[in-house]
């Protein structure tokens, strides 16, 4: 039942806009503000992962390389592949994600596990073509290819690959030895070497 103050139909009608229209801002305002804390929630609690990451990813780092070491943690490198990569996945458009990579296939190569550390290396030559660390990733899945795993013509193929890209690399006149002697045993080098010597 509406109740008319001095009988004015015109004052009622007021009061309802405006009783509607405080309503319709505060309405308003909590929708904003709903949006603005679930919009940063998940931001700060990505942040926080990327920090909690980044923080074992230090830890991690210190302990392996510390100078107190006195033998290579296989353990603790497997580990920290594992963390590398978690941040890559997590992080894919982060800046740190290629360079961990990197230090992932590094570690890896150095491991002896080629099948993972070809892998690695794949995945920053498609994910991060850019990377200014690229050339150096084509030239060790060669080396990769060719030491580790002994698959002399995929060797061939990207240690050709590399001197196409890069010709002007660093690595280009090693490419250009690895190509030359690839395939030749220790003796066989030893004696070219000898060879050239006398």
């Amino acid at each position: 039942m509406l109740i008319l103050q001095n009988n004015n139909p015109t004052a009622v009608s007021l009061g309802i806009h405006k009783i509607m229209t405080t309503m319709k801002y505060s309405v308003l305002l909590f929708v904003i503000a709903f949006l603005l804390s679930s919009c940063a929630g998940p931001g700060e609690k990505s942040e926080k992962k990327d920090n909690d990451l980044s923080t074992s990813i230090k830890k991690l780092e210190d302990e392996l390389y510390s100078s107190d070491q006195s033998k290579f943690d296989r353990k603790k490198a497997g580990q920290l592949i594992d963390l590398y990569t978690e941040y890559a996945d997590k992080f894919p458009d982060d800046t740190a994600s290629p360079n961990y990579l990197y230090k992932a296939s590094d570690l890896s190569m150095n491991l002896r596990q080629p099948v993972e550390t070809i892998a690695l290396f794949n995945r920053i030559l498609d994910k991060y073509p850019d990377f200014d660390k690229a050339p150096t990733v084509l030239f060790l899945k060669a080396f990769v290819y060719e030491d580790q795993m002994n698959d002399l013509d995929r060797a061939k193929q990207y240690y050709e690959l590399f001197l196409k890209k890069y010709p002007d690399n660093e690595f280009a006149d090693d490419a250009k030895v690895s190509l030359k002697n690839l395939g030749k045993s220790p003796e066989e080098l030893i004696k070219e070497f000898e060879g050239v010597k006398e």
